[in-house]
């Protein structure tokens, strides 16, 4: 009891019926916490703390911040023992890719994170049990919580569960990166926003046509890169933005 009040302060009243919805959600996912009350906090979104000034701490925030360390931990473990011929750059790229918001969110749905949250009315009315960045930084803050209820191994097994899938689509996708996911994933982590895609130019015939795009990031501009499509050329541009921002030619 004490080590929970160091870690998160105020506690909230769970009542029977949210109990009994929790419990019914680790059945499902196939987890189990000696904790409920931490699950719980990992589905508090900061915006009900923000509209309830008695809860004013009672959000998932820090715990997001934990699981993230252990979901990047054992997906980073997890690829070092499974591709050891595989070079550092090349590894760091798909975990970037397997535990963007772009994987995360689609998981998040998938154990049914969307009506387990607790959102504050202006979210709420918002449709945000639907939005990316909500569903994925749940994702990262059950991680948390069960981390801390039930030690690493078990939250890496939890992990592991939906991200080695994952792990293997790229890598049957024989290595063509999402590279506007990383770019993104990467951009946003430094600066919270989102990369701008121009297009400036095309030639050639109509049903030939070639593109020409650019990418800002901020006041940077990388390109512009050339494709058979519009997505072929973000995909090159993003390719190379991402690796002149992780300092490669």
């Amino acid at each position: 009891m004490n080590k929970k009040k160091k870690l998160f302060f105020n506690s909230k009243q769970i009542s029977p019926e949210r109990i009994n919805q929790l419990n019914q959600f680790c059945k499902t996912n196939h987890i189990k916490f000696s904790d409920i009350e931490l699950l719980d906090l990992a589905f508090h979104h900061r915006s009900f703390s923000n509209e309830n000034t008695k809860h004013k701490r009672y959000n998932n925030e820090r715990l997001e911040f934990l699981g993230d360390s252990v979901l990047g931990m054992a997906t980073a473990a997890f690829l070092y023992m499974d591709m050891d011929e595989t070079p550092e750059g090349d590894l760091a790229k798909i975990k970037a890719q397997v535990v963007s918001e772009k994987v995360l969110a689609p998981i998040g749905l998938s154990i049914g994170v969307d009506k387990m949250l607790v959102l504050g009315k202006g979210e709420e009315l918002s449709k945000g049990r639907k939005k990316p960045a909500i569903l994925a930084d749940c994702v990262e803050a059950i991680i948390g919580a069960y981390y801390i209820d039930s030690g690493y191994e078990k939250a890496s097994e939890f992990v592991l569960k939906f991200i080695i899938p994952e792990i293997r689509k790229v890598q049957q996708n024989k290595g063509n990166l999402d590279y506007k996911t990383l770019l993104q994933e990467l951009f946003q982590k430094e600066s919270k926003q989102c990369p701008f895609y121009e297009l400036i130019k095309t030639s050639g015939p109509h049903h030939d046509q070639t593109f020409y795009i650019s990418v800002h990031l901020g006041n940077k501009i990388f390109g512009p890169c050339e494709g058979k499509s519009k997505k072929d050329a973000e995909q090159k541009v993003a390719k190379l933005a991402y690796e002149k921002l992780q300092g490669k030619k």
